[in-house]
């Protein structure tokens, strides 16, 4: 019992602590993530490719992410589709600088079509909220809920340069 009881005052403190970042931060633009999740009945794991679109208009940044649930989680996954509002103290988020670990509240209940919501604060020195914009949509049957960490890299795009040609 005291187990679930101090996962749920983490929960309401990064909760409370990533709304007020959100709150005396800037937002920048979106992050939206697709993967699939495998429980483990008191953890799960989702992998994601992630694309974070800034405000501003400039180019998308893809990012790799794990998303590790603590907590109870009975459920089977076939997809999973999150999507967070980035809260940073600065306007312009460059390349990367959304890489990090993020930490916050979890929560989801599927029959067929789901829903759920992640809000997160982390990345560079706990300065970065994510808060989650709608409920996260999936498809499978079960519920979850407890702390989760959330770490995102960033992936180099593909290049696809100029041949040379020697005569």
């Amino acid at each position: 019992m005291r187990f679930y009881a101090a996962f749920a005052l983490a929960a309401a403190l990064t909760t409370s602590v990533s709304q007020a970042k959100a709150q005396s931060a800037v937002e920048n633009g979106m992050l939206e993530c697709h993967g699939r999740t495998q429980s483990f009945i008191l953890t799960s794991l989702t992998q994601m490719d992630c694309l974070y679109t800034p405000a501003v208009g400039a180019r998308p940044q893809p990012y790799a992410a794990s998303l590790r649930l603590i907590g109870v989680d009975v459920q089977y996954n076939q997809s999973t589709h999150m999507r967070w509002a980035v809260f940073a103290p600065t306007h312009v988020i460059g390349p990367g600088d959304l890489a990090g670990r993020y930490v916050g509240a979890s929560a989801n209940a599927t029959l067929g079509v789901g829903i759920g919501a992640n809000a997160l604060v982390g990345g560079s020195g706990n300065t970065v909220a994510l808060q989650p914009v709608g409920v996260q949509g999936q498809i499978g049957i079960g519920a979850a809920g407890g702390v989760s960490a959330l770490d995102l890299v960033p992936v180099r795009p593909i290049r696809r340069g100029h041949r040379r040609h020697y005569h």
